[in-house]
């Protein structure tokens, strides 16, 4: 048996390796031919690739585990298409290299539902990154200076999915503006990218401090996108009042 999980290990089946004995025993307590029994550690070893393939993909994508689609309460918001949320979380929206756009009043969840959207991505195997727009360009900026730029453009035009948080929170200082022109340049038409903003397009040009740079940008992130408007009011408010009305 030692032997056989030495060089398991060398093939670097770790699967195999964790559910051989239980496998074995099985095997014999229920008579399995030589294939099912193969076929069970290769199924092990299949679903343990696929763990380990979504706890990396996990960690490097900076989502919250906790804002699924089962946690947002649809009916605070009773104007969004829940059916089109769920459609979308099907993640076809991926491989039609297509966008989403949350936009909205502080405080209605844009940042939950583009999160949920992103871990339903990682469950189907795709590589999701979520970052917040004044912080992917102040890294594109900083990594110039130590010769990680680079590397970093790389990640966020090579991931499957990006998530850009809260455009518009913040203005974008004008001589930064063409890092992020930059990312949505070159993923257009080749990665989707989900955006949140609190600002209508009407205001990127404050945002951008450049008018025509951001009719660009709004160009290539709306010619093949998913655009949610959301009217609703704000769940913190919600919260407030459901902790104002447990005092009473």
């Amino acid at each position: 048996m030692q032997e056989i999980i030495n060089k398991l290990k060398n093939f670097k089946l770790s699967g195999m390796v964790k559910s051989l004995e239980s496998r074995n025993q099985y095997a014999i307590e229920n008579q399995l031919s030589y294939l099912d029994f193969l076929s069970l550690l290769l199924e092990d070893e299949e679903s343990n690739r696929q763990s380990n393939s979504f706890k990396k993909r996990y960690s490097k994508s900076k989502l919250d585990s906790s804002k699924t689609l089962m946690e947002y309460d649809f009916s605070y918001q009773p104007k969004l298409n829940k059916k089109e949320i769920l459609d979308l979380s099907s993640c076809r929206f991926i491989q039609e290299k297509k966008n989403i756009i949350f936009m909205g009043n502080p405080g209605v969840d844009k940042t939950h539902l583009a999160n949920a959207i992103g871990l339903e991505a990682l469950k189907k195997g795709y590589k999701v990154l979520f970052i917040h727009s004044n912080d992917m360009v102040n890294k594109l900026i900083s990594s110039k200076g130590d010769g990680s730029y680079f590397t970093l453009l790389k990640e966020l035009l090579s991931v499957d999915l990006l998530i850009i948080d809260e455009v518009g929170f913040k203005k974008i200082a004008l001589n930064y503006v063409d890092e992020f022109f930059v990312i949505i340049r070159r993923r257009y038409e080749s990665k989707s990218i989900i955006i949140t903003t609190n600002r209508n397009f009407e205001e990127w040009g404050n945002i951008f401090g450049d008018v025509v740079l951001a009719s660009a940008i709004i160009d290539r992130l709306v010619h093949h996108s998913y655009i949610f408007k959301i009217e609703g009011n704000s769940y913190r408010i919600k919260d407030l009042q459901t902790v104002k009305n447990s005092k009473i």
